[in-house]
């Protein structure tokens, strides 16, 4: 494995951005998993892919993001300059433009309902765009935007190997119905890991929306994952409303934040306590969220 640090950094921009080589160099607190960020100076940002698998994110980035923003009311991430591979670095990678914002958590924001309507029509203005061109889901993005049966299989089995913890008949329900119908609509962008990790607040209120590497274009249920994985039961609601979702594109948006959160759960039971228990929370979020429509079936 490729070692992601400040020396690897400074030799990439010193080779071939000499004109930034003057500047500090330093790791992002909160990285990422797919690609390792750091800032350069003041204003700007690297990026690079931390595997083989997500290099092809960068071109992506490079070709789309500066036409996205263009039609959204909020800052988004915004390519400055494209890096090439080198000897030092097999894979392309990007210099961004810096955004200021503190990470979205629930200190710090001045309102959950706005917060969660002022998400809602951020994703409604990124699925207006024209997508007619835009990179179908697929594999490049894993499967975002896609059909979710691609992980039919894997949910099923994770299903069935947490019986003891779970209600399965009630895991299944919940899943089978993502599973029955399919998006009939127009291809439409979705930002594809719209979680806490890559939205900015500033002042209290969203900021910024940062991270578009798995971007693609198809069914926007899976940007709304967050609806069960950071708000209540109210500003879910209002998620709801202002991305106004048909019933059919809700049940599979919850589809996507059950099989993350199970196979996440499954993944960390043994060896992450903390995440384990905070993607517990999250299903049992789900479970008590559809009981409270069906009304027919207890939990555990």
């Amino acid at each position: 494995m490729i070692k992601i640090n400040t020396d690897l950094v400074s030799k990439l921009i010193n080779s071939q951005f000499k004109e930034w080589s003057n500047l500090e160099i330093k790791p992002v607190e909160k990285s990422g998993n797919d690609n390792r960020t750091f800032h350069l100076g003041k204003n700007m940002s690297v990026r690079l892919p931390s595997d083989e698998g997500y290099a092809p994110q960068v071109e992506k980035e490079q070709k789309w993001l500066p036409i996205l923003a263009e039609h959204l009311s909020i800052p988004i991430s915004k390519p400055l300059a494209k890096g090439e591979p080198s000897e030092d670095y097999p894979y392309p990678w990007s210099v961004n433009k810096w955004l200021d914002g503190e990470t979205l958590s629930l200190e710090n924001i001045d309102d959950l309902n706005q917060f969660a309507n002022d998400l809602g029509k951020f994703l409604v203005e990124l699925q207006s765009i024209d997508a007619s061109t835009g990179p179908i889901a697929g594999k490049h993005n894993f499967y975002r935007g896609g059909d979710i049966a691609v992980y039919d299989e894997e949910t099923r089995n994770t299903i069935n190997k947490n019986v003891d913890v779970f209600n399965e008949s009630l895991l299944k329900e919940i899943w089978e119905l993502a599973l029955a119908s399919k998006w009939n609509g127009k291809p439409v962008w979705v930002h594809g890991d719209v979680a806490p990790g890559n939205i900015l607040v500033k002042k209290g209120k969203l900021y910024g929306v940062i991270d578009f590497g798995i971007l693609g274009v198809g069914d926007p249920s899976c940007d709304a994952a967050m609806a069960w994985t950071f708000f209540d039961d109210s500003s879910r609601k209002i998620f709801k409303n202002a991305l106004n979702f048909d019933e059919e594109t809700w049940n599979r948006a919850r589809g996507w934040a059950l099989w993350k959160a199970l196979i996440t759960y499954n993944y960390n039971k043994q060896s992450n306590k903390a995440i384990a228990d905070e993607s517990f929370y999250i299903i049992k979020v789900i479970l008590n969220d559809y009981e409270a429509e069906d009304k027919t079936i207890n939990i555990y």
